[in-house]
């Protein structure tokens, strides 16, 4: 059982008060950020830097995103009760909670066993119903698409093209591209005769996406 005490939602609410201040307007957004408990996602002696506006290590070289950066996807999904939504990069699992708080049906990729574990016992605890998957995110989830929504957290080398073919007409991929060093967000959203229409929304930092699946499991 995961504690979830006036502090912590204290500390939802500052947070929630801090990404708002740096441009985020979705009120479905800003609840989920308020409302999901985030310090589930921490071991026990980090719990500290739970609430803070930054990005954490949670292992596999990967890390738990800055709050500010899970918003902003979030936002740009502009996503609706009901959608499915493909994430490929589950990591924590706390951007997959926020798309389910919002009403999302999240579908959730892996591709680092050890974090698919974790991911799915945390989702598990809080209740979130999120279809959780071990494999390769370039390859994306083809027996459940089309998918109206997809969500790439970690830096893209290119579009992967499984993705596009698994996107559903009108629907919206965001995706960080890489760019040298950096990555620009992009939207895609696919027009009914397939074509892409890309919007980019500024400089990001990512871990890099990463093809196959790593079979370690450690203890």
């Amino acid at each position: 059982m995961i504690e979830d005490n006036f502090r912590h939602k204290g500390l939802r609410k500052k947070l929630a008060k801090t990404v708002a201040t740096k441009g985020i307007h979705s009120m479905m957004v800003l609840k989920a950020i308020e409302e999901v408990p985030r310090h589930a996602f921490f071991n026990s002696s980090f719990l500290e830097f739970a609430y803070d506006d930054k990005p954490f290590p949670i292992g596999c070289g990967q890390t738990i995103s800055q709050p500010y950066t899970v918003a902003f996807q979030s936002e740009l999904l502009q996503v609706e009760k009901g959608m499915k939504v493909l994430e490929i990069g589950t990591g924590s699992g706390y951007q997959a909670c926020i798309l389910a708080h919002m009403g999302a049906k999240v579908f959730t990729i892996e591709r680092h066993r050890n974090l698919y574990l974790k991911a799915k016992k945390s989702i598990d605890e809080l209740g979130y119903r999120i279809q959780c998957f071990y494999g390769d995110g370039f390859e994306g989830l083809p027996t459940f698409a089309p998918f109206q929504r997809i969500i790439v957290t970690a830096a893209a080398p290119h579009i992967p093209e499984a993705l596009v073919d698994q996107l559903a007409p009108d629907g919206i991929i965001v995706i960080p591209v890489e760019a040298g060093g950096f990555q620009v967000m992009q939207t895609l959203k696919k027009m009914n005769d397939g074509t892409l229409h890309s919007e980019s929304h500024g400089h990001f930092k990512f871990v890099p996406m990463l093809s196959d699946k790593d079979n370690n499991v450690k203890s």
